[in-house]
């Protein structure tokens, strides 16, 4: 059942939020429908022929922000545009192909008026191949401040609002705001994209429901999303209302992006525990399976733009101020931070350490500087103006206690500074110190490091010899997003004051060897994975996971943000009641196996006796002259033969086979292709050591087999002793007649030959050797075992006698990769076909002592 949160909400934008002016389609081609191009305005030749469009490969960028600056002529009241050098989203072009159109869809930092739109929205697309998102003034504030920057953004960064006064608590009108701005924004992707050719890329967490829209309108749309932020645990994403939803759109991309490790596993943990997603490493990529599809996710930290960096400490300003800080700061250590002013980024801590510092060493005091730069605030929450005053506070007491009239031991720079003046900063600091206590990347010590390499004329104006090696030290928390790719950084707790203040000391006190190999091994670093690097790879990764799109094929299904796509084999498809019974009809000699788990019985069945339904329609298959059933499992003899006491011409194989009796009077018939069983001594003690380490796992003795059940353990840690187990149990059985596979959830272990493959081809040999090549065979099954007999059913049955080729159904539960060229939904389509073949069967009363077959091992 579709949760409250997103079922009516991919409608949920009234006309009201909808009433927005539309883009104009002037962009040079667009593709509404397959192999339709519409009209190309301003292309015509001047003898009335229409020239041939010239097709250019093109990225949509998508993002909360376009990046540009707005501004309004005090003069003529008109708006005015230019690029933001500094956005990454404009960067990001340098990995590109030259040939490469990027178009920009998102929202201006200035709010227009309605009656602008429509002239900004042609100028933007004209001059900066922009297309602009105007969201009304209401929605913008419940979109952006209440839902992106005062809840989830918070909560990305390790904040519950536990009380009122600690963050914003879920409010559903704010969400469904949220999805509302993601659906316009989605809107104005549709306007412009051409879906067999554009690739999309999403940028940022205000974007997440975005892929949903996308996917629904265009099932084979090329869609990657990258993370800027941090991604929590687990057991924070959970606290989360609407975390499936969420999760359920980055799904409905092709690529997900994070900037470490870190965040891709809590990323795969969330859909492991809450959607039930399994994920592994394909060749060196790590993929998930969601219905079909192959949900790619990349890890790649961002990089800087090294040649606008070099610009800048190249112009003549940034060399004024680099000796005006010189001389300032002259006979003294300068450590830099350069942080926005939030919660996070561990000001107040830095300026603790720098205390616990000044205290321990007193040879520091008068010779050591703390610069710290704070760039505006974002929003101006309680929770800003609070870590602002606590900041001043601290910065305060330390000049009162350790300052003297000439010396202040922390400089506090709360201004907008230029770039130029930080990258003065930049490159005389001795020490940059990064101290947040959460943060998604970080690109402060990048530049730091970049800056503190500097350019030839930097070098001349700051003094340095030509032949001279540059240095850098820095002090980085651990949880910072760049910390994993600066090995060479002294990386701190920044909650521990004493360990942060101790790295201060040994930064300051490192010699000159060690800091010039430090610094070496960073510069390397930054200046190969730049951005241009960073966007070149995600774009290569984009286009390899797009490439099997037109090879399968796609169905929507799913309702409200629950919508996904399944992508499914050419071949694959629907079994219709009608085709099958019409075969069923024309046919008389018939072979049907059925699994038994989520088949005929559903799998959350805690009672699993079949019901009166099921025995009804078994027994009427059974009682059909023409029919050869069986049900087919990897449950014990003793169960099975239980629960379908009431089929007494029904055939079961137990154990996936090790087991078979065609009918209740018969007797079992044990597998001779194993008949030694030894290895059961070495498997179960180990096992159960498993089961005792694992809580909530358990192991089943079969008489023919041992598994381990691992469902009800946490998922992460019942995955990793699954995988530990088969290898551990692959080591001690390499010469051994059994093999150790895995289920769902399940670590099986059985004899060599024995498989439900291997059950359908006996039975089906046996039928023939006695004269009664079938003529129609079904199969129908859920499970990773299943697919044995539906490979099995790809073989031709030999007949010498009759050549004959059958009608052959193998058929999936559920829309899935599979080896059957059939699907049902689930087990309730299953019994309603099973009833509709038993209402065309012709049944008559028969007894087992009338069939004729060969023996299960003569068989062999």
């Amino acid at each position: 059942m579709p949760s409250r949160s997103s079922a009516n909400l991919l409608g949920l934008v009234s006309g009201d939020l909808l009433d927005i002016c539309q883009t104009p389609r002037t962009l040079p081609r667009v593709m509404t429908v397959p192999g339709i191009i519409s009209d190309l305005d301003g292309h015509e030749s001047s003898d009335g022929e229409t020239d041939a469009p010239v097709f250019r490969e093109r990225k949509i960028i998508v993002a909360n922000m376009l990046p540009l600056h707005a501004y309004r002529n005090a003069e003529t009241a008109k708006w005015h545009f230019t690029l933001d050098e500094d956005s990454i989203l404009l960067q990001l072009k340098d990995g590109l192909s030259p040939e490469t159109e990027v178009l920009y869809v998102g929202s201006l930092k200035a709010e227009i008026d309605a009656s602008e739109q429509e002239e900004v929205a042609e100028k933007l697309l004209e001059d900066f191949n922009c297309v602009p998102t105007f969201l009304p003034h209401d929605l913008q504030k419940k979109f952006y401040h209440a839902f992106c920057k005062q809840y989830l953004w918070p909560l990305f960064h390790y904040m519950l609002p536990m009380c009122p006064d600690h963050g914003d608590r879920f409010d559903r009108s704010v969400w469904q705001a949220y999805v509302s701005a993601n659906k316009i924004f989605a809107d104005k992707v549709m306007e412009v994209i051409n879906p067999e050719d554009d690739y999309v890329w999403v940028h940022d967490y205000h974007l997440m429901v975005l892929p949903t829209f996308l996917r629904k309108r265009f099932y084979r749309v090329k869609l990657g999303f990258f993370l800027h932020s941090p991604f929590p645990s687990s057991e924070i994403y959970r606290t989360l209302p609407v975390r499936e939803d969420i999760l359920r759109g980055l799904l409905n991309c092709d690529l997900i992006g994070f900037h470490t490790f870190d965040y891709a596993r809590h990323f795969l943990s969330c859909c492991s525990r809450m959607l039930g997603l399994d994920y592994e490493s394909k060749r060196g990529h790590i993929g998930l399976d969601y219905f079909g599809r192959t949900v790619y996710v990349k890890i790649l930290p961002v990089g800087i733009h090294m040649g606008r960096l070099d610009s800048v400490l190249n112009l003549p300003c940034t060399a004024v101020k680099v000796k005006e800080i010189q001389e300032q700061f002259h006979g003294k250590k300068l450590i830099l931070g350069v942080d926005d002013m939030d919660i996070f980024k561990g000001i107040s801590l830095k300026f603790l350490a720098m205390e616990q510092l000044l205290q321990q060493n007193p040879e520091f005091q008068g010779k050591l500087v703390l610069v710290q730069i704070i760039n505006p605030a974002r929003s101006s929450g309680k929770d800003v103006q609070e870590a602002k005053r606590e900041t001043y506070l601290i910065a305060n007491r330390i000049n009162e206690i350790y300052g003297s009239p000439n010396y202040e031991p922390v400089i506090l720079i709360d201004r907008p500074v230029a770039r130029f003046e930080k990258s003065a900063y930049y490159a005389v600091a001795e020490c940059c110190l990064v101290n947040a206590v959460r943060d998604g990347m970080n690109l402060v010590p990048y530049k730091y490091i970049v800056c503190r390499q500097g350019t030839h004329l930097l070098d001349q104006a700051m003094g340095i010899k030509e032949d001279t090696s540059h240095t850098s030290t820095l002090v980085v928390s651990e949880f910072v997003g760049c910390s994993p790719s600066l090995s060479g950084a002294i990386r701190v707790n920044p909650w521990d004051i004493d360990a942060v203040a101790e790295a201060l000391n040994l930064a300051l006190t490192m010699p000159y060897p060690e800091r010039r190999l430090r610094h070496e091994k960073h510069y390397r670093y930054v200046s190969s994975h730049d951005v241009a690097y960073w966007a070149r790879s995600f774009v290569q990764d984009l286009v390899r996971a797009c490439k099997d799109h037109y090879n399968n094929r796609c169905w929507g299904f799913g309702l409200g943000l629950g919508f996904r796509v399944v992508s499914l084999s050419p071949s694959f498809r629907k079994l219709g009641v009608d085709h099958i019974v019409s075969a069923y009809k024309r046919t008389s000699r018939r072979a049907i196996f059925l699994d038994y788990d989520n088949t005929v019985v559903p799998q959350t069945s805690i009672n699993k006796f079949p019901s009166q339904e099921v025995i009804s329609v078994l027994n009427a298959l059974c009682n059909d002259p023409k029919n050869t059933a069986f049900i087919v499992s990897g449950r014990g003899k003793s169960s099975l033969g239980e629960w379908l006491s009431p089929c007494e011409m029904l055939g079961i194989a137990a154990e996936h086979g090790y087991f078979i009796r065609w009918s209740k009077t018969s007797d079992w018939e044990s597998s001779a292709m194993s008949s030694e069983l030894d290895w059961k001594e070495i498997v179960e003690p180990i096992m159960r050591s498993y089961t005792e380490a694992t809580d909530g796992s358990s192991t089943e003795v079969k008489e023919s087999a041992l598994v381990w059940h691992h469902q009800d353990a946490d998922p992460d840690f019942g995955s990793w002793q699954a995988l530990e187990l088969i290898n551990h149990l692959e080591n001690v059985l390499a010469n051994e007649p059994a093999v150790v596979k895995r289920g769902q959830q399940i670590v099986e272990v059985k004899p060599q030959g024995i498989s439900k493959g291997f059950v359908v081809e006996k039975v089906l040999s046996t039928i023939v050797k006695g004269g009664r090549p079938p003529d129609f065979i079904m199969c129908i099954g859920d499970d990773r075992s299943d697919e044995d007999m539906f490979e099995s059913l790809l073989k031709p049955v030999a007949c010498s006698s009759q050549p004959l080729i059958p009608e052959l159904f193998a058929c999936t539960v559920g829309q899935k990769p599979s080896k059957a060229r059939y699907y049902l939904d689930d087990t309730a389509e299953v019994v309603k076909l099973l009833r509709c073949l038993a209402a065309a069967s012709t049944p008559k009363p028969r007894h087992s002592s009338s069939w004729t077959h060969v023996s299960f091992e003569s068989a062999g």
